[in-house]
Formats: C-alpha cells, structure tokens, sequence
C-alpha cells in the first residue's frame, strides 16, 4: 500500500475515534447536566411525595419552612434573616452541648462529645463531583448566553420582538408585585391546591361511609321493609 494513503486512513481513522470519544463526552456532560438540573430534582420522587402530600407530617414542616422564609424575607433584609436562622441554630447546639455536659458530670459518664458522630462525618465534596457540577452549570451557562445574544443581538426579529413585550408586560407586574410576593403566592397556591385535594378525598371517603350508615339504617326500618315487599 503506498504510504501516503495508508497516512491518510490512519489519520481518517484517528479523527473518526476523536469525534466517537468526543460525542461520549458531550453525551455524559448532557446527562450530568440533566441529572443536576432543576427538573430533574422537581421530578425526584422525593420531591413528589412532598408536593403530593403522601406524607403529611414532611409536606407539612416542608411547606411551612418554606413560607415562614419567604414571609421573613418579605419582611426582613437576607443579611437579618440568615442571620438570625445561623443564630438561632447556635443557641440550639450550644444550649444542647452545655446540657449534655452538665448531665455528664452529674451522672460522672464518658459519653464524650454529644455531635462527635457528625463531627467524624467527612463533609467535603469530592473533586469529581465539583468538577461535574462545574461542567454542567458550564453548560447551563453557555446555553444561556447563546440564547440572550440570540435575542439581544436581534437574530431572529420575532423573538426579540417577543421578549420585548414580555419585559413590558413584567413591569406591569413589578409594579404590582415583586418577586418574594410571587413566590409566596405561588407557594401558598401550591398549599392549598395539593392539601385541597387530601381534603377531597377525606371528604369522599367520609360521604362513602355516611351513605352506608344511612342504606343500612334504611334497611333496618319498618317502612322500608313494606316499601320492599310491596315492589
């Protein structure tokens, strides 16, 4: 075979395998990425089971925590609120250390540090999952800025058009609401209308028994037993 078109399948084939290995690539960046997106986490079956109260108890402190926030935010600057959370949760775990200490010395027990097993606990994030984390918001961010030179820069005379009235109509809106409002009305929405529903079925489940008590009581009556022989 002559050597310069034996070169020549030899780098074919080398570019063939590079673009193999760099579509594996972009198809395992593409998974990471929806793995760790918004969607994916909304779709978890954890976050299911809370948004469909199968669990009252955690719907519940799950909603609750999430609308006293919203409300301590309307009210409040971030800078108080997460102030006052990191202080509160210092008064709980310093008021539970002293106490425990204080039982270890009255009863003269070595139980030690009462947080030592979450102390032991490794709390650092692996250089793999940061690097994959990076690489998927890498990709979000890219997609992004794609799509704002798309619209700002006019590509497309229609979409631009589009988002320009969108943002008209939004400072309507602003002037109305601003974003904690929306969320706490979206979060209460979103309270009512699930917990609505295992109310409704509460409901339908004590219609049922009502209606049964009431055909059995029925049956049971004299008029009901004439009713039934005369038919």
């Amino acid at each position: 075979m002559d050597p310069v078109t034996q070169s020549a399948q030899i780098s074919s084939s080398q570019g063939f395998a590079d673009g193999q290995n760099s579509a594996t690539k972009e198809s395992k960046l593409s998974d990471s990425f929806l793995s760790s997106s918004p969607v994916s986490l909304i779709q978890s079956p954890q976050a299911k089971d809370l948004i469909h109260w199968r669990d009252p108890k955690k719907s519940g402190v799950a909603f609750g925590l999430s609308l006293l926030m919203l409300l301590s935010l309307a009210a409040f600057s971030i800078i108080s609120v997460v102030s006052y959370l990191l202080l509160a949760l210092l008064c709980v775990t310093i008021t539970f250390r002293i106490y425990k200490s204080v039982v270890q010395a009255v009863q003269k027990s070595n139980e030690g540090h009462p947080f030592k097993a979450l102390i032991d606990k490794d709390v650092s994030i692996a250089p793999e999952t940061f690097r994959k984390h990076v690489d998927a918001s890498l990709t979000y961010i890219n997609r992004a800025l794609k799509q704002m030179s798309h619209l700002f820069l006019v590509e497309d005379l229609v979409d631009s058009l589009k988002l320009a009235v969108v943002m008209w109509l939004l400072t309507y809106v602003g002037a109305v609401f601003n974003g904690i409002t929306i969320l706490i009305l979206v979060v209460t929405s979103a309270l009512i209308c699930f917990f609505q529903t295992q109310i409704d079925q509460y409901i339908d489940l004590a219609r049922t028994q009502v209606n049964n008590t009431i055909a059995k009581l029925q049956e049971k009556l004299p008029g009901a037993m004439k009713r039934s022989k005369t038919e």
